[in-house]
C-alpha cells in the first residue's frame, strides 16, 4: 500500500483460475486459453468470410465490408513486409505469414477489449510457442530450398576466411538458431506484459482515487492518462505483431538462399 492506495499482487496481472479442471493444472482452461481460441476461430472466421464475400462497390468496383479489410491487410503484408524483405519469390509464404500477423494482432487487441483487458501474449507460453514455429518454419524453408547444406551454410557465411570459421561458426549457430526464437518470444511477451501492468495500474489508481476524497483532484490527469495509455497499446498491439511477422519474413527469406 503506498499512500492509502493498494494495487494487486504482480501475480493477479497474469495469473487467471481455470474456467474448469483442476485450479492448478497445467491443461485447465482459463482465460489465456479462451483469448487464444477466440483469436484463433476469429483469424479462420474472418477469412472464410472475406473468401466468400463476391459484392464489389458498384460505383469504384472494390470490395467492400470484412473483404476490404481483409485484401487491405493482406496487401500490406505482401507489400509492405514480404516483397520488402524477401522479394517476389517470397509470396508463396504470404498464407503463413498473414496468418501470424492476424492472429498475432487479435490476441494482443484482447488488452483493450472490455471483460478481458488481457493480451493473451503478455503470457510467454504463447509468444514462445509462435516464436518454435518460426523456427520451425524457417529451418524447414531452408532445408527445402539448399537441403541439408542450408545448416552448414548458415553458420558458415560466404567469404569468411578458414582461419575465422572456429569463431564464426560459434556465434553464428548461436545467433541463427539460439537467439533468433528466444528474442522473438521474449519481444513479444515483454512489450505486452509492459503495457498490461501499465494499463492495469491507472486503472486501479483511477478506481482508488475516485473514493479519496483528499485525491480526488489528481483523478482527471490519471484518467486522461489511462485514456491515452489506452490508445498507445492499440498502437503496441499493430506494432508488436508487425514486427514480429517482419521478422518471421527476414528469417524466412534468409533461410531461402545461402547468400544470406
Amino acid at each position: 500500500m503506498i499512500f492509502g492506495l493498494e494495487f494487486p499482487p504482480i501475480e493477479n496481472l497474469v495469473e487467471w483460475p481455470n474456467l474448469f479442471g483442476p485450479t492448478d493444472s497445467w491443461y485447465g482452461f482459463n482465460k489465456i486459453a479462451l483469448i487464444n481460441l477466440v483469436a484463433l476461430v476469429g483469424t479462420a472466421v474472418l477469412f472464410l468470410v472475406a473468401g466468400r464475400q463476391k459484392t464489389l462497390e458498384p460505383v469504384t468496383n472494390a470490395p467492400k465490408g470484412s473483404r476490404n479489410l481483409v485484401e487491405s491487410a493482406v496487401a500490406f503484408i505482401r507489400d509492405g513486409i514480404i516483397v520488402e524483405t524477401i522479394g517476389p519469390d517470397g509470396l508463396r509464404y504470404l498464407p503463413f505469414l498473414a496468418s501470424l500477423f492476424f492472429f498475432i494482432l487479435i490476441t494482443n487487441i484482447f488488452e483493450v477489449i472490455p471483460f478481458f483487458h488481457m493480451p493473451g501474449n503478455a503470457r510467454m507460453a504463447g509468444p514462445a510457442v509462435l516464436a518454435l514455429l518460426t523456427w520451425v518454419y524457417f529451418i524447414a524453408v531452408g532445408i527445402k530450398h539448399q537441403g541439408l547444406k542450408y545448416f552448414w551454410n548458415s553458420v558458415a557465411p560466404a567469404g569468411v576466411p578458414k582461419a575465422l570459421l572456429p569463431l564464426v561458426v560459434p556465434i553464428e549457430l548461436l545467433s541463427t538458431f539460439i537467439v533468433r526464437p528466444f528474442s522473438l518470444a521474449v519481444r513479444l511477451f515483454a512489450n505486452m506484459l509492459a503495457g498490461h501492468i501499465l494499463l492495469v495500474t491507472f486503472t486501479v489508481l483511477c478506481i482508488t482515487l475516485w473514493g479519496a476524497s483528499l485525491l480526488l483532484a489528481v483523478l482527471p490527469f490519471s484518467f486522461l492518462m489511462l485514456v491515452g495509455l489506452t490508445g498507445f497499446e492499440i498502437m503496441v498491439a499493430f506494432l508488436q505483431a508487425y514486427i514480429f511477422t517482419i521478422l518471421a519474413s527476414v528469417y524466412i527469406g534468409s533461410s531461402m538462399h545461402a547468400e544470406h
